[in-house]
This record gives C-alpha cells, sequence and structure tokens, in this order.
C-alpha cells in the first residue's frame, strides 16, 4: 500500500460543478425516497398533486437523521468510486432506516437481492409500501437492509461493530456514524478508546463521524449543547485527529465535507502505508474523526403549525404526523416532496436517473453490496487441531482434578497459530484468570498505547483482545464474527450480564438472517462463561448470576444453544464443535 498522492487527495477534495451536480442529486433523490417511504403509499413520483388516499392510514418511521445520514452516505460512494476503496457503512443512528434502504435502491442493489422492488414506478409504489408495515421491513437499519452489519435500534454499539470489522481486515475501512443521543449511552462512551488496539500494519481503520444534530427524541442533545472547544478536547483527549464541518448552505456544505472526508481518507491511507512500509515508530496513530454538524432534519419542513421543526427534537420522527384528512399538512407535505425536484431525480419509467446513477460505485465496492456486510460469503473455515489430542488419559472415573479450561486454552493457543488472522479471543481482564493463558505461548495482548519493558504479553502485534469492558469485547466479537471471522468472548458468569442485551440482540439479528436467503451463514458468537459456581469464599455472592443462561436459551436450536460441559475432555469436544 502507497500513501495517496497529492493529486488524487486535492482533487477529491475539490470536487468541480459536474460532481457536486451529482453529489446533489443523489443526495435529494435519498431524502425524497426516505420521506416518500414514511408518508406514501400511492403516486411515489407525484404526477398528479397529493390527495390524502395517497397517504399511508399509519405513519411510523424517521427523518430526522436521515438527511445527515444519506450526506454522509453520498460523499463516501464518491470517494470510493474515485478510489476503489473497501468501505461499510454502520449507521449508529439505525432508526434512519429509510436512509439506508434508499440508499441501497438508488445504487441497484435492492432490486437485485428483492426483484419485486424494481427500479420503476411499480417498484417505488412496493419499496414505500412495504415500509414499517406489517409484513414488510422494519423502520431500522436492520439485517434486510443491504449493506448492514449494525441495527443501531438499541443505541451505543456502532463503533464496536465497526471496529470488530476490521480487526485483520487490512483493506477495510468502517465508516461508523455515531448519532448525538447515542454518544450519550455508555456502551458508546466506553468504545472511543479502540483505536487503543489496532495496529495499522495488519488491521483496517474506523472512521467515526459524530453527527451532531442537535436533539433527540425529545430535547436537546449533551455534545450538541456543548462548547465546540470542549467536545474537540473531549475526542483529542481519546486520541483522535478532529475534523469539524458544519452549516446547512448548499452548495457551501457539499465543498466542506468533501475537503473533509479527503483529508480523512488520506490520513488513513498515510498511516498504514508508514506502517506496512516499516516506517511506524510504534507510537498510537492519532486517527482522524469528523465532527458534522447539520440542523435535525435539515431540507424538512422550517416549521408546522407555527412551530419551529427543522434543527429541532420535533422533526426526529414524522414532523406532519397528521397528514391524512388535514389539507394544510398535506399541502406543506406536497411541497416538501417537490422541493427535491423527483423530475430531475428519475426518469419516465420510474428508475433513478443518469445523473443519479452516475454517483454509484460499481458492483461489489457499493456499499450496500460490499462482501463484508454479507461476511458468511467471506468466510473460511477454522483449520482445527484435533481436539483428542489436548484430553487428559482418565484411567479410572473420580481419581483426577483438572481446571477445564486450562486444556481449552491450549487447543485455543493451537487454533491462533494456524489461523493467524481469522480467529481471535475477547477477553475482559481475565485470560489467565480464566485459565486461558496459554493463548499467550502464541500471542501477545494487542495494544496500540505505550509498551512497557516490564508489560507482560504486551504488544502492538498482540491478537489477544483484553479490554476491562464486557461491551467492547461483546461487541468487537459481533463486528469480527459478521465479516466472516471467528473467535470468542470469555467473561465471568455475572459480568456476562453487563452485556447480556448485546447477546440478546445479536440472536435477533441471527434470527431474521436466518429467513434471508441472500443473507450467507457466519460463525457463530461463542461465549465462554466462568466463575460460576455457587461458592462464596472469595468473591461470594456477587459474582453469582446466571442470567444469560436464562436469555439463551428461550432462543431456538438453530439460533442459540447452551452446553454445560463437566470436564476437560468434554469441553474440549463442546469447543471443537462451537468452533
Amino acid at each position: 500500500m502507497t500513501a495517496p498522492t497529492p493529486e488524487l487527495l486535492d482533487a477529491l477534495a475539490h470536487p468541480d460543478d459536474e460532481e457536486v451536480a451529482a453529489l446533489d442529486a443523489w443526495w435529494r433523490a435519498n431524502n425524497y425516497l426516505t420521506v416518500a417511504q414514511i408518508y406514501l403509499q400511492s403516486d411515489p413520483l407525484l404526477r398528479r398533486p397529493l390527495t390524502s388516499d395517497d397517504i399511508k392510514p399509519r405513519l411510523l418511521g424517521h427523518w430526522g437523521t436521515s438527511p445527515g445520514l444519506s450526506f454522509v452516505y453520498a460523499h463516501a460512494s464518491r470517494l470510493i468510486d474515485r478510489t476503489g476503496q473497501q468501505m461499510i457503512y454502520l449507521a449508529g443512528p439505525g432508526h434512519g432506516g429509510p436512509a439506508l434502504v434508499a440508499a441501497g435502491y438508488l445504487e441497484g442493489t435492492y432490486s437485485e437481492i428483492y426483484p419485486d422492488v424494481s427500479q420503476d414506478e411499480a417498484g417505488l409504489v412496493r419499496l414505500c409500501r412495504q415500509f414499517s408495515a406489517p409484513g414488510g421491513i422494519p423502520s431500522h437499519v436492520s439485517v434486510p437492509t443491504p449493506g448492514s452489519i449494525h441495527e443501531g435500534g438499541e443505541l451505543g454499539y456502532v463503533l464496536v461493530h465497526a471496529f470488530g470489522a476490521v480487526m485483520d481486515n487490512p483493506d477495510l475501512i468502517a465508516l461508523a456514524v455515531v448519532g448525538d443521543g447515542e454518544a450519550e449511552t455508555g456502551p458508546l462512551e466506553g468504545s472511543w478508546k479502540g483505536i487503543s488496539f489496532l495496529n495499522p500494519a495488519r488491521d483496517g481503520a474506523v472512521l467515526p463521524v459524530l453527527h451532531l444534530n442537535g436533539a433527540k427524541i425529545a430535547g436537546p442533545t449533551v455534545l450538541a449543547r456543548k462548547d465546540p472547544r470542549e467536545v474537540r478536547s473531549l475526542l483529542e483527549g481519546h486520541g483522535y485527529e478532529v475534523i469539524e464541518v458544519g452549516g446547512d448552505d448548499l452548495p457551501g456544505m457539499h465543498h466542506r465535507y468533501a475537503e473533509a472526508f479527503a483529508h480523512a481518507w488520506g490520513r488513513i491511507r498515510s498511516i498504514q502505508a508508514d506502517a506496512r512500509g516499516g516506517d511506524w515508530d510504534g507510537e498510537r496513530p492519532r486517527w482522524p474523526l469528523i465532527v458534522l454538524r447539520t440542523p435535525k432534519g435539515w431540507t424538512g419542513p422550517k416549521q408546522v403549525d407555527g412551530q419551529q421543526t427543522e434543527g429541532t427534537w420535533r422533526s426526529h420522527q414524522v414532523p406532519l404526523s397528521g397528514v391524512k384528512g388535514d389539507d394544510a399538512h398535506l399541502a406543506i407535505l406536497d411541497e416538501w416532496l417537490r422541493s427535491y425536484r423527483p423530475e430531475e431525480l428519475f426518469d419516465a419509467d420510474g428508475a433513478p436517473s443518469a445523473l443519479v446513477r452516475s454517483l454509484n460505485p460499481s458492483g461489489d465496492l457499493r456499499m450496500s453490496a460490499n462482501p463484508h456486510a454479507n461476511g458468511g460469503l467471506l468466510t473460511v473455515d477454522l483449520d482445527l487441531p484435533d481436539f483428542r489430542d489436548y484430553a487428559v488419559d482418565v484411567a479410572e472415573p473420580a481419581t483426577l482434578r483438572l481446571e477445564s479450561t486450562r486444556k481449552l486454552g491450549e487447543l485455543m493457543r493451537d487454533i491462533y497459530r494456524r489461523n493467524p488472522s481469522t480467529f481471535r479471543l475477547f477477553c475482559p481482564d481475565e485470560t489467565n484468570s480464566n485459565r486461558l493463558g496459554a493463548v499467550f505461548e502464541a500471542s501477545d495482548r494487542a495494544f496500540a498505547e505505550t509498551v512497557f519493558p516490564d508489560d507482560v504479553a504486551l504488544s502492538h502485534d498482540g491478537r489477544v483482545m483484553e479490554v476491562l469492558s464486557e461491551h467492547n469485547c461483546h461487541g468487537w466479537l459481533e463486528g469480527y464474527t459478521l465479516t466472516g471471522r471467528h473467535g470468542m468472548f470469555a467473561t465471568y458468569e455475572a459480568f456476562a450480564m453487563v452485556s447480556a442485551s448485546q447477546t440478546i440482540q445479536h440472536s435477533k439479528w441471527l434470527q431474521e438472517a436466518d429467513h434471508l436467503a441472500w443473507r450467507a451463514p457466519v460463525p457463530s458468537l461463542n461465549v465462554l462463561l466462568t466463575s460460576t459456581a455457587w461458592r462464596n469464599d472469595h468473591n461470594g455472592f456477587s459474582h453469582q448470576g446466571p442470567g444469560l443462561i436464562q436469555n439463551v436459551i428461550t432462543t431456538r436450536g438453530n439460533i442459540g444453544r447452551v452446553y454445560l460441559p463437566p470436564d476437560a475432555n468434554c469441553l474440549l469436544s463442546v469447543a471443537d464443535h462451537c468452533f
């Protein structure tokens, strides 16, 4: 890999008039389809004035975050098309689902996967009617959404999924949009530290975009109301190079964001080129991060019923909630939709126009078609040693005592050696405590921060993932397996409940993916619970919590299974089965 040339970066940073026209057309088309999905059940091309019969009987969806999500998507597509960069898109504010569905539709991927949602007027009708409807698709960036490995319904996990996706994935950038409401959650606050565990010579990169649009569902967000200098200091303290873009003027925002995005991509590629060319000095790189400030509900109605809507929490979901039977609101919706000039965006048949399609990358480079977001397509089975080679020789029953997980550690040590880029252990600061320490014979712990001479099994080249956060460990493994690799999350049983909601969310993802033929099966998310005995001689009552089993055992057997191996040899057999 080489760093991008100054000429390429300059061209990316300064789009010409034709490129800006394509960016703006694609973005307007996405915004138009987003609004149409929320409101319309007929006449999706506005061939006549809207009537009450064209409006859905029940209005559901989220508008407020969607224009920001599609704005970022448009600019990423332009860069991918110009550079061939492998990139996937993770929408932290997953309730902006209609924007990502629209993106897949404009890229053509949606119609390839779902032929009934064709690129014509009939397909547009189906696209709109299926959204947030019984038997249709959810309002979130969910499993049926092409290009998604992150639903975002339960906020807080976008960065951990993104970091897991790029580990051992050197050519991939995970573009992770963090909503400012999401940024208030505990898991997200704890996940900025992912850059402390990336190796630029071996791993890909995460490009966070903190989208500060100012409001949650019913009030302001903390980071949006802070002094921007405090926000910058916070993120710089986490180790990022902060790039700020803000406004609502057009085409000015296209020019400013293109420059910021080009700079961020150039920094990522330069960091990686230095590391892979032998010029890395071992210090953790200062990875780029973009802070994007735009109005919530950007390009939507400025005011509704005399109240400010754009830029406030009132645009969060459905800004015009009483359209059916309200002529005044119906007129505002008609004006809103026509403001995107759909006659320029769709041809006579209803397909996206040539100008809109000109922004799309080709084939698998489209973010909605990238195989990393359908990781089963890339999965390679592990090269597993024979677990019987690690068995304990038991001459007669009940004569030997052994900590079972010590043998599992030996098995995993050799899995590490035989699979140097497709297997990782994720664990809070408990690998040795869990008696899995044999893995350190094959790999150190990963750490991109300062390493001292007296540190043990800790290095920039390590691939054992230890961080004192169950959310990070669980989420990293999710991103790792959803992009086609294998691993295990090991934790004390009581502390598995810290991330139990993630386990449930992941099981729901797998359940829905099982219904979709185009979703290739991904490797299992393996969870090892330790410290399970009901004893009070050490940690006592605080470490007694079998709740995760109670949650997982309610899933169907093809989604979640619980194994209770009673000894070391049974554990080896179970681990072999799970891996």
